[in-house]
């Protein structure tokens, strides 16, 4: 389906703008229980050849086929409310160290020093004596490392890096985990999953406001999440389908383990740390039941018009078709989250006028232009094609552009009076990375303006070699054109590859 068409689809299964006639839309049931997970905004089916399950997990050590977890997942499959209680025998020597060799070579050590170089020397021996103590309850989790990042508001986050054991065990688990788990989650869950990235998400979100009926957007946004999940909850979450005890007191160690910071080690009652391993699939399993599975009911509940629903990890974005169902919404969601201890952002959850009817309304209304919102680091936008209709428009972020160009500058700054050539290589494999994020269609003027500013940081750096610099402006260009990349579109729109991944079977059409 081209460009023009996929704009026509959006046109063709609106009903128009909102209605006041009172009339209830039909709208498809998701992720109904006892069948293969589905996307919400994309109705998707199950992969081909896939027999009932969804995204089944490979062994990242490739060994053979991984009969026994494929066991687990057929189990899980069948029954969704079976409860494993022989679990901790899938946690092998081999899937030790596939865990181990998973691991980033160059990651910053926890709080034992342990570099993954060093924990290589004699690795088998290290891992059977690992596994031996995983194995008969003698391993212990250690306390996280506390460090802070910035964020792109300006703000620190905090990250808890996890010794290398607890790397690897935490690896390990969420591998059997997952088998469980991937049958459960729904489809409109995107974060840190295997088989799917950022651009899964956008591109649904993409084709559920080219596609479908939605006027109107709620960006939610929940305050520290991953730092006020409540355990007591995360664990009876857990207990839903892992029996196996020791499993769960694994997990009970790794969250009471604490964080160390400047020698000094601190309790955490509650929250998860970022950067753990195991960190992001307890928030999926935490936010799959306060929010996945309410949240579908919530939706079967008789609302006036289409919902549709895209989340990655606690990023939420949410369609709706009439403005009255996102008011009753977010008043539940609200009462929803204090069962659990979770909040919504006051500031950063808003609802907007989107889609297809927003400029005209807006318009009528005298209010100007549409409203914009951000996810995953782009910025959407109401725009036009050049035939005047409606276009779905998505530019980076100037927050984390702006992030990203600073640490450029600083670093360029740093590597300032190296040879030329290896200053060209390294900014040149930054530019390229960021634009295989980036480089979507309509992001041109954007990936052509973060190119300009690495060319004039470098240039700025190249001056500050000495007083007497020899580089100007056509020198800086002839280097640029050697080093970095020329800006081009690396992604499809996204309605086209969304349609490629979903073979053309999704119900929304």
């Amino acid at each position: 389906m081209g460009r023009v068409e996929k704009a026509e689809c959006r046109e063709s299964t609106m009903n128009g703008p909102e209605k006041s006639d009172g009339l209830v839309v039909p709208m498809k049931s998701p992720n109904d229980a006892g069948l293969p997970t589905k996307e919400v905004a994309e109705g998707r089916s199950p992969a081909k050849g896939n027999t009932g399950e969804q995204n089944a997990l490979r062994t990242q050590s490739r060994i053979g086929a991984p009969s026994a977890l494929d066991r687990v997942r057929e189990a899980a499959t069948k029954d969704r409310k079976k409860r494993f209680t022989a679990l901790l025998h899938h946690v092998t020597i081999d899937r030790l160290r596939a865990a181990y060799l998973a691991l980033q070579r160059k990651a910053a050590a926890g709080v034992d020093g342990v570099t993954w170089d060093e924990y290589g020397h004699d690795l088998e021996a290290r891992l059977a004596d690992l596994h031996a103590r995983v194995h008969r309850g003698a391993y212990r989790a250690k306390p996280s490392r506390r460090v802070y990042i910035p964020k792109p508001d300006g703000r620190q986050r905090p990250l808890g890096i996890a010794a290398l054991e607890d790397k690897i065990v935490q690896r390990a688990i969420v591998e059997v985990l997952n088998a469980i788990y991937e049958v459960d989650f729904v489809g409109f869950s995107y974060g840190f999953r295997p088989g799917r990235s950022q651009h899964h998400a956008l591109d649904a979100l993409a084709f559920a406001i080219m596609c479908k009926k939605v006027n109107w957007v709620l960006d939610a946004d929940i305050r520290g999440f991953f730092d006020t999940i409540d355990h007591g909850w995360l664990v009876k979450f857990v207990e839903h389908r892992i029996g196996d005890k020791r499993i769960v007191r694994l997990i009970q160690r790794w969250l009471a383990a604490g964080v160390l910071e400047d020698g000094i080690w601190s309790n955490t009652d509650e929250g998860t740390p970022q950067g753990a391993t195991i960190s992001p699939l307890l928030a999926n399993i935490y936010l799959h039941y306060v929010f996945d599975l309410w949240v579908q009911q919530w939706r079967r509940r008789g609302t006036r018009g289409e919902v549709i629903v895209v989340r990655y990890a606690d990023d939420l974005v949410l369609g709706f078709q009439h403005e009255s169902d996102v008011g009753r919404f977010r008043a539940d969601l609200r009462r929803r989250f204090e069962q659990f201890g979770l909040e919504l952002h006051r500031d950063k959850t808003r609802h907007l006028r989107f889609g297809t009817f927003a400029q005209e309304r807006r318009r009528e209304r005298g209010q100007g232009k549409p409203e914009v919102f951000d996810f995953l680091g782009f910025t959407h936008i109401c725009g036009k094609t050049r035939a005047g209709k409606f276009l779905l428009v998505r530019h980076t972020s100037k927050h984390r552009m702006r992030t990203k160009l600073r640490s450029i500058r600083e670093e360029l700054m740093r590597r300032r009076h190296l040879p030329i050539p290896l200053q060209g290589k390294w900014v040149g494999a930054v530019v390229r990375g960021y634009f295989a994020y980036h480089a979507v269609p309509t992001n041109s003027q954007a990936m052509g303006s973060f190119r300009f500013e690495v060319t004039r940081a470098w240039l700025h750096a190249l001056r500050r070699r000495s007083q007497r610099h020899r580089v100007n402006w056509q020198r800086m260009h002839a280097l640029a054109e050697r080093w970095l990349p020329a800006p081009s579109v690396l992604h499809p729109y996204p309605w086209d590859r969304f349609e490629d991944r979903t073979r053309g079977r999704s119900r929304v059409r």
